[in-house]
């Protein structure tokens, strides 16, 4: 039986750079699972962890409340799409998501229409671990062991017209009707509870990158049957495809967003479902049983907070949706070599994302070409965590152009030995 390599032991970081034990200083292209955006000990954002344990560490939200707490509320608030008005904190990714699912189906149940218990979500969709994101997340090597505890969704496909790749042989056109949608909502809307989608970017699922027409698309449908659109931007958010939201792409103001990851730029786990005031009402009332009973021991926690806006104060102060494009640039004329070769199914890139998908004969996830490309780059001092047949690279948004370009000769002389290998 195969063994699992040994973990890497990380002692220190240091902007993009992991640094280990014995003095390797690795370049860090996923980000730590795509949570840091402003490199690693960010000296401002632990400066504001430090000053807020100085304060307070933590208190229960329930019946409590704190300044971080708030602030971070309307920060977020001022810069999400228009609408979304009111926020419900939590603790990661996952459960953001189930947050949003309960948050759908109960604003149903508390109008009067409980029959409302299907969602419909994406082919390809990943939405997290909890039993909620799970049942969301499309039928796949990461839910078949859960499936007798998941509860059933409806899947919808994003056509290959509205893909995007950087090969014009591949590239969609966004023409095709979106016939298969609302087929299914004009003869079952009565029994929908919303609809949840990650925007522009499906990550864990595929990396599959849209044309900002879907997304259009998609919340129009959405509007004319009167469902809740739930935008899954737990990966996307923070900057990831270009705009500080993929939303933004559209632009689309969903009905709940939820966001985590980015939130605390890697230090704290935190997250958010942010909804609009339509969702908001249906549990505003004397009635106790419409109260939405969801809570987290750490539920806003401040110190979690804190450092979010320490975030979102460098958004604002050192220009990074700037330095997003210009990496954004940068990585896509590196990325365009690969287009076209021989063992290269696709490339497709949005924001500081770039893909490449290989050809590996539809082993997809549990190609073997992953865990030996992951060897590679870390011989090369380059933390890379290919999905199976899919490399993808996410830096953190500090990584200079000279990091950038050194991280791409690593890339090629890998993907040179794999044609070699091939040959």
């Amino acid at each position: 039986m195969k063994t699992a390599p040994d973990p890497l032991p990380i002692v220190r970081g240091e902007g993009a750079y992991l640094i280990t034990e014995d003095g390797r200083r690795i370049l860090d292209g996923i980000s730590s699972w795509w949570v840091n955006v402003h490199g690693h000990c960010n000296p401002r954002v632990g400066r504001a962890l430090a000053e807020q344990a100085g304060r307070l560490e933590h208190v229960m939200f329930a019946g409590c409340t704190h300044p971080p707490a708030v602030e971070l509320a309307e920060r977020l608030v001022s810069c999400l799409p228009p609408g979304l008005t009111r926020v419900f904190y939590s603790d990661n990714g996952s459960t953001a998501v189930e947050v949003a699912l309960k948050m759908a189906y109960q604003f149903w149940t508390n109008r009067g229409e409980p029959q409302r218990r299907t969602f419909l979500a994406l082919e390809h969709a990943y939405h997290g671990d909890t039993v909620g994101a799970m049942s969301a997340s499309h039928d796949s090597l990461f839910t078949s062991s859960y499936a007798p505890l998941l509860f059933r969704v409806e899947r919808i496909p994003v056509p290959d017209d509205y893909l995007a790749s950087m090969d014009p042989a591949r590239d969609g056109t966004a023409t095709d009707p979106l016939d298969t949608i609302e087929s299914l909502l004009e003869r079952r809307n009565s029994e929908i509870a919303a609809v949840i989608i990650e925007p522009m970017l499906q990550a864990a699922g595929g990396m599959f990158v849209w044309k900002p027409e879907f997304l259009r698309r998609l919340k129009g449908i959405c509007d004319e049957f009167g469902l809740p659109l739930i935008a899954d931007e737990v990966m996307t958010g923070f900057g990831r495809t270009g705009p500080m939201f993929a939303c933004e792409h559209g632009p689309v103001e969903p009905d709940l967003i939820c966001l985590s990851k980015g939130l605390t730029c890697g230090y704290l786990p935190l997250a958010v479902t942010v909804t609009s005031d339509r969702i908001y009402n249906a549990f505003f009332s004397d009635d106790r049983r419409k109260t939405f009973f969801h809570g987290h021991s750490f539920t806003a926690n401040p110190l979690g907070c804190a450092v979010g806006l320490a975030g979102l104060d460098i958004f604002a102060e050192d220009r990074v949706l700037e330095r997003i494009a210009a990496i954004e640039s940068k990585m896509r004329t590196r990325l365009e070599k690969f287009v076209g070769l021989d063992c290269v199914r696709d490339v497709r890139q949005i924001g500081d994302v770039g893909i490449v998908e290989f050809e590996t004969g539809g082993e997809g996830y549990l190609s073997e070409l992953g865990p030996w490309m992951g060897a590679e780059f870390l011989k090369r001092d380059l933390l890379l965590r290919p999905n199976g047949d899919l490399l993808y690279f996410m830096p953190p948004y500090v990584i200079t152009d000279e990091e950038i370009d050194w991280v791409f000769d690593q890339i090629e002389d890998v993907m040179h030995s794999l044609m070699q290998d091939r040959a």
